[in-house]
């Protein structure tokens, strides 16, 4: 895409989502509170189970999965609906008023497009999108629909996290200059930094490797892809970054309002051409949001280590946040600690503000009835996706890039733009 036709994009898709958030074309647009929806579950498996059972209580009409095993093991549980293994099949034919989708990141864009332009209700895992264009497409498309929509971060939701987000939009430790975030994947959860595999082993017979492969170049299979090793590989994942910073810089994206021009600075092991790195550094450079002081934010991955003067305040797969008054740390799916601590005693401490959650899955389920609002909705979800999938794209040019979101564009490091989008295989578009 050109810069040209991208900024020409951008107009088009802020003028359809400006035409009007609450209209929608579903079955059953917004139903009673009281009626159950007909749902169907794209990707059964891994993630896609715990999300078919937070649903379970709504009527299953429909699984899809292109593990025939998987596949197989939930229909037991749900005797009654029909079964795919190709998702578009599912979303042509079947009378459904909401789907979720917990496919490989990069069937995410071409199947919630689908379900968003039939005027279906989307709960979709993280990352949202494989690319920074199809964020910015199915943030524009939801909107445009009016449907409820859910990215899968559960943890939006979790008391803890939310009370960091009031402990930060009350200034509790003053304006925020910097937060340092790490993870441990890939680590031994998957492997990253490998070679393409050039042994061809026979497709597994419970295993569509066509739907799997969807809108990625056409190889052969190998079992270094699928089903779970994926993640580390550009062409079907988003790498460690895609997988939790999406989760981990939640808080921070959310508490602190961060978006606008960014800078971004990614290094690690020398690029792979195919697969990510088994470790890297990232810098997110905000610029100043209203009243809220510029802030830098820092990513460590893999075997990537924190400076020495806050690793042992940074809990593994966790947050700090640094203040001129303090210090907030917190540990994915904890609850924040202030630091120092009893600098801040609790009844010093705000009042909670933000209203009590059913649950992430249960607050979706509630907004396709009653057209209530969701917390990770795709019209916030989008332009976070956007900030988190831009770590990768520095770190593969091997440079700083600066990205300008009104224009979806990267214009310092031009030959950069191109990893903003991919091409699709025909018939798998969006």
């Amino acid at each position: 895409m050109t810069s040209h036709d991208r900024r020409q994009f951008v107009k088009t898709a802020s003028a359809i989502a400006a035409g009007g958030y609450w209209l929608s074309s579903s079955r059953k647009a917004f139903a009673s509170a009281n009626e159950k929806l007909d749902i169907g579950v794209i990707g059964v498996g891994g993630r896609g189970a715990g999300d078919l059972a937070a649903v379970a209580h709504e009527n299953i009409v429909a699984l899809c999965d292109v593990d025939a095993n998987r596949l197989g093991a939930a229909a037991e549980k749900h005797s009654g609906a029909k079964q795919y293994s190709d998702y578009r099949k599912l979303l042509q034919q079947e009378n459904v008023d909401a789907v979720v989708i917990a496919t490989p990141d990069h069937n995410h864009a071409p199947a919630t497009v689908r379900a968003l332009n039939r005027g279906l209700h989307v709960y979709c895992e993280k990352p949202l999108t494989h690319t920074v264009e199809e964020a910015r497409v199915v943030a524009k498309l939801a909107a445009a629909k009016g449907v409820a929509t859910q990215m899968g971060t559960q943890n939006h939701e979790h008391p803890g996290y939310r009370r960091l987000v009031e402990l930060l939009k009350k200034q509790v430790i003053g304006q925020v200059s910097e937060v340092h975030i790490i993870t441990d994947r890939p680590g031994t959860f998957w492997k990253q930094g490998l070679a393409v595999p050039e042994d061809k082993p026979a497709i597994p017979k419970h295993l569509n490797w066509d739907c799997w492969l969807g809108p990625a170049e056409e190889r052969d299979y190998h079992p270094m892809f699928a089903p779970f090793a994926w993640r580390g590989w550009w062409d079907f994942g988003c790498g460690a970054i895609g997988d939790m910073a999406i989760h981990l810089m939640d808080p921070a994206f959310w508490g602190l309002n961060l978006g606008g021009k960014v800078r971004v600075s990614s290094f690690g092991p020398p690029a792979h051409p195919a697969s990510g790195p088994t470790w890297m550094i990232t810098r997110f450079d905000f610029e100043q949001r209203d009243k809220l002081a510029p802030c830098s934010v820092y990513w460590y991955e893999g075997e990537a280590q924190p400076p020495r003067d806050i690793a042992s305040e940074l809990p593994m797969n966790g947050s700090l946040f640094i203040g001129e008054k303090g210090r907030i740390a917190i540990q994915h799916d904890k609850f924040p600690t202030l630091l120092p601590e009893g600098d801040f005693p609790e009844d010093s401490l705000p009042d909670a503000f933000l209203p009590e959650s059913p649950g992430h899955h249960q607050q979706w389920i509630n907004s396709c009835k009653t057209g209530s609002p969701t917390g990770s909705n795709f019209s916030y979800a989008g332009p976070f996706t956007e900030v988190v999938l831009l770590g990768n794209i520095a770190y593969r040019v091997g440079e700083p890039i600066d990205y300008d979101p009104s224009n979806m564009e990267i214009t310092n490091v031009r030959s950069a733009n191109k990893l903003l989008t991919k091409k699709y295989r025909d018939g798998w578009e969006i």
